[in-house]
């Protein structure tokens, strides 16, 4: 299976995005942009919605990319930018213990490394397949000519990242 040149990678916190993103990226050699990093500052605090917004559309006004993160807010302008949307359809059980195990690990997606769970993100993690997914459920159907991949397991994306 092909992938354009636009791919955007959806999920819950705790899939599994960035790490599927670059492995994607080393596949594909196409620029990839964490969108945490774009959000967050080394302190913890983050940019105004304004400027978050006007750097995503800089972003997305380029010609080849692939974006790694959830921002629900921003969901149709990403999709209406893309050709590809891949999906990260995981269980709540597997993006709860993802959070979990990435506690005190240094990554490259977000800058900053997490020295303890954050409450707020597994309050996030417990609601999003009934929040943020049929939101993004109902946007996919919305745009029936972008390419769609969804996986349920992250075994499924592994293999087929592996593959491609």
């Amino acid at each position: 299976m092909s992938v354009g040149n636009k791919i955007i990678v959806l999920g819950c916190s705790g899939s599994g995005k960035s790490v599927f993103s670059r492995k994607l990226q080393k596949k594909t050699g196409l620029p990839l942009i964490h969108l945490d990093n774009i959000w967050w500052k080394a302190d913890r605090t983050h940019i105004s919605r304004d400027e978050f917004d006007d750097k995503l559309r800089t972003i997305l006004s380029e010609p080849k990319w692939i974006i790694d993160g959830n921002y629900s807010r921003t969901y149709e302008m990403r999709i209406q930018a893309c050709d590809t949307i891949i999906f990260l359809d995981f269980s709540e059980e597997t993006c709860m213990k993802g959070i979990i195990d990435r506690v005190g690990t240094k990554r490259e997606d977000i800058p900053w490394t997490e020295k303890t769970l954050d409450p707020e993100l597994v309050q996030m993690v417990q609601n999003y397949r009934t929040a943020d997914r049929p939101v993004l459920l109902l946007l996919m159907e919305k745009y029936p000519a972008k390419q769609k991949i969804i996986f349920q397991t992250r075994s499924e994306a592994d293999q087929w990242v592996s593959g491609f």
